[in-house]
């Protein structure tokens, strides 16, 4: 049940922060929240990470369809096994999710949290990294205690 809850916090805080950028703002506008380090900049974003592969969303709607299924029966499995674990999926569930709605609805993604080092990016994006950051640390932290036996 707290996969599920998690899964739904994210997609939620991430479809509603997405529509109150498109309420509030215009595409390519930028405001800045703290200035020269933080703006919200409303870029409607046809490809993967960085922008790359643009217009490809057919393939991009598919891989999306492939990676919640893989994330979805892992989860049968993983949410038994630990609460970081099932924290790890959901995050990563929610994301997709988020993202896929985008690309379903508007054949782009939505991005706006500018930090002006980095390409734009939206929550969905955040919770898909913390995600599979979480899932890399639950599942190496165990083998970093053991000591290897040539």
């Amino acid at each position: 049940m707290r996969f599920l809850f998690f899964t739904f916090i994210v997609l939620a805080a991430d479809q509603g922060s997405k529509y109150l950028v498109r309420l509030f703002l215009e595409p390519e506008q930028s405001v800045p929240i703290i200035p020269k380090i933080l703006h919200f900049t409303y870029v409607n974003n046809p490809g993967a990470a960085f922008g790359l592969f643009a217009y490809q969303t057919p393939f991009f709607i598919t891989v999306s369809f492939i990676v919640i299924l893989i994330i979805v029966f892992a989860s049968f499995r993983v949410v038994r096994e630990g609460k970081a674990l099932g924290l790890a999926l959901s995050l990563q569930l929610g994301g997709a999710l988020g993202n896929l709605l985008d690309r379903m609805r508007f054949g782009y993604v939505i991005d706006f949290l500018d930090f002006r080092i980095w390409p734009v990016f939206n929550l969905a994006d955040v919770a898909i990294v913390a995600g599979v950051a979480l899932l890399c640390w639950e599942l190496l932290r165990p083998a970093a205690g053991k000591k290897e036996v040539l």
